[in-house]
């Protein structure tokens, strides 16, 4: 992940350090994950409730709120929406989920909702019932708040606002950061993930081209349907991304636009990957149809040599079973030897011709 540069003054004046912070002492509830006040890039002490983070920043005049909430009920995430003002159809679309990834703007608050995507990881790609397991992350950003709402067990951030945390000069260019850094790291995501399919995708194409290997459509259709799943994540950010590094609003400064345009690049090598992994799996498709009906003709071919071998002594008994006085040979004492070894003759002259040609 690139390093954001040293930004000093960009938020304004130094904070007051004279001013101690007053953090409230309470416990978060279970659908909050964190909430941090950050000025000048460092992370102020102590435990805060939404409304008193802000109260803290705007009594400031400087410095931006982290908060970040997992799969909040409607009730829940009320009280936040009120205080940081975030509007009705963006908090909506928060809490019930199964968007696609868009970025939209409401007055001065842009509303992103990114697909996270995790690889499962099977013994086999032809044992698994599931490969990609998919989750999602809103974030509102305001000019002095970032909240992140997230769906699925898999997505956490924790990771992300710890490297932040590590790194105060980043956090000093404001919530924009927070942004770009959740956005970077999903796409970081996606290509972890690709790696893993297309490693999987190795496996099955090898398999397929094995000679009396066993691969059956089913097993190529399910990747299909993962890859699937991907591409739902990936392809829709393209145009949010770019957006972004356009300079969409002003809540973005020109300093990180050039690095969603270094996200946005990511996510086109992430979409060429997973475009090719949907053509190679129809292209696999086609050869296992091919290769079933291949060997559907070899055993036809078995089949029908066989008939034909046992068609002769069938003709010859059926022939001698009808129930005639005056037949020839029926006195002969030899008839019955050669008629057994005309039979054994004919059977084994036809084996010997199937096999010289390969059907048995």
């Amino acid at each position: 992940m690139p390093s954001l540069p040293s930004l000093g003054g960009l938020r304004g004046r130094m904070p007051d350090r004279d001013r101690p912070a007053v953090p409230v002492p309470v416990p978060l509830s279970s659908y909050v994950v964190d909430c941090g006040v950050y000025v000048d890039g460092a992370r102020l002490p102590g435990r805060w409730t939404h409304a008193a983070a802000v109260e803290e920043v705007r009594g400031r005049g400087e410095g931006f709120v982290w908060i970040g909430l997992h799969e909040p009920a409607a009730e829940q995430i009320e009280g936040v929406a009120d205080t940081f003002g975030l509007h009705e159809l963006a908090v909506e679309d928060a809490v019930h989920a199964h968007q696609r990834p868009k970025l939209e703007r409401y007055d001065d608050t842009l509303f992103m909702v990114l697909k996270t995507v995790r690889y499962i990881q099977n013994a086999s790609p032809d044992a698994a019932n599931e490969i990609v397991e998919s989750g999602e992350i809103m974030v509102f950003l305001g000019r002095d708040f970032v909240v992140t709402v997230r769906h699925g067990n898999h997505s956490g951030l924790a990771v992300v606002r710890r490297e932040l945390e590590a790194e105060p000069e980043r956090l000093r260019v404001g919530p924009a950061a927070v942004l770009y850094s959740i956005a970077d790291h999903v796409v970081d995501n996606y290509l972890d993930v690709t790696d893993h399919i297309e490693d999987d995708i190795d496996s099955m194409e090898a398999l397929v081209f094995q000679p009396r290997s066993r691969v059956s459509a089913d097993q190529i259709y399910l990747m299909k349907r993962e890859v699937l799943e991907l591409r739902r994540a990936v392809m829709p950010l393209a145009v949010p991304l770019r957006r972004l590094a356009e300079g969409y609003t002003p809540l973005i400064p020109e300093q990180v636009r050039s690095y969603f345009r270094d996200v946005d690049d990511h996510l086109t090598q992430v979409s060429e990957r997973v475009s090719n992994f949907d053509e190679l799996l129809t292209t696999l498709v086609n050869a296992v149809l091919a290769k079933i009906t291949l060997q559907q003709n070899l055993d036809m071919r078995k089949l029908a040599s066989w008939v034909a071998i046992i068609s002769v002594p069938t003709m010859v008994v059926g022939v001698y079973g009808m129930n005639f006085e005056h037949m020839p040979e029926l006195q002969w004492k030899y008839g019955y030897p050669m008629v057994i070894a005309v039979i054994l003759v004919v059977c084994l002259t036809l084996y010997r011709i199937f096999r010289r040609n390969e059907w048995l």
